[in-house]
């Protein structure tokens, strides 16, 4: 690990107890919060999650936002009702050509939320505790010389303290080391709760799909500088695994996105375009069964210029 990146973990790591809830509503001041949470199918989560945030944040939190990205179950009626404010993700904007992915459902919400400071979790997380997002906001109110709070945690998987995080492992962390090594700090890069000041993030382009986090800590980095990163470390965290085939599909956009940042940055040159599909198989009754699965990820540009 580079030196400075081993300073900079010194330096700019804390844990999620180190920000009480009463500490931070002290710090807060005039600076608005904005929690988003882009929701899909978490009708099983999302109403706790939402009822958790009211409950123990009121004074900190100004709005909660769901970003319901086109679920097919009633994960809006739930959220709603436990007190967010919800969006389908394909009615903001509507004059743009509707994109799909993560990414998008977290672009989109920068043009309906009106925090300061916004907060971005998952809505798929068992045991929600309101200090994941009181960590995450913790050196954001209290350094203004911080930017971008990115969330680090145990993932534990079938009773194995660190046995999630597997995309991470084999596929970010190894991309990261090789491209970015200022980033090399980040215990969990792709972690979905993270916040960030809203005058950094209108400044950044939003990948769509899962290269998203990524891209955001890539471009991050080149507009603000590893000094104003920030990581707090969140305990524990768990959400509902998922299959090796979705992970496989996750792991292509991570690549894609890596691709799309190396290219820019001018790190290499490229003379062929990546394929946008991934072939899977599947067991089937007469052999193997082919699962394309396409992969591709769009981008759109930093929300200031739309929004201008």
């Amino acid at each position: 690990m580079l030196p400075e990146v081993s300073g900079w973990l010194r330096r700019r790591t804390s844990s999620a107890g180190d920000w009480p809830v009463r500490d931070l509503v002290a710090a807060k001041g005039d600076t608005t919060v904005s929690v988003v949470l882009p929701a899909r199918d978490e009708r099983e989560t999302i109403g706790e999650i939402v009822r958790v945030i009211r409950r123990e944040l009121d004074g900190l939190v100004d709005e909660i936002v769901v970003i319901d990205s086109r679920s097919c179950d009633d994960t809006a009626r739930v959220a709603t009702r436990a007190g967010a404010r919800v969006h389908a993700q394909d009615e903001i904007l509507p004059e743009l050509e509707p994109l799909d992915g993560k990414g998008e459902a977290l672009w989109k919400s920068l043009a309906v939320t009106g925090g300061d400071v916004v907060v971005f979790a998952d809505a798929d997380i068992r045991g929600f505790r309101s200090s994941l997002i009181c960590g995450v906001l913790g050196p954001l109110l209290a350094d203004p010389t911080v930017g971008y709070v990115k969330g680090c945690y145990d993932r534990p998987l079938h009773g194995t303290p660190n046995g999630g995080g597997r995309v991470t492992e084999l596929v970010a962390r190894p991309l990261i080391n090789l491209h970015w090594p200022l980033l090399a700090g980040f215990v969990q890069p792709l972690a979905g709760e993270y916040a960030g000041r809203r005058s950094a993030l209108e400044r950044v382009p939003f990948l769509t799909g899962y290269g998203v986090e990524l891209g955001l800590l890539i471009d991050l980095l080149d507009l603000a500088g590893l000094d104003a990163f920030a990581q707090v470390d969140l305990g524990s965290r768990e959400h509902a695994p998922q299959s090796t085939e979705a992970l496989g599909g996750m792991a292509c956009q991570i690549m894609l996105a890596a691709w799309s940042r190396l290219q820019r940055q001018g790190k290499i040159q490229a003379f062929h375009e990546p394929s946008l599909e991934l072939a899977q198989f599947r067991r089937g009754t007469a052999g193997h069964d082919i699962l394309d699965r396409d992969v591709r990820i769009s981008e759109r540009p930093p929300m200031i210029t739309v929004t201008a």
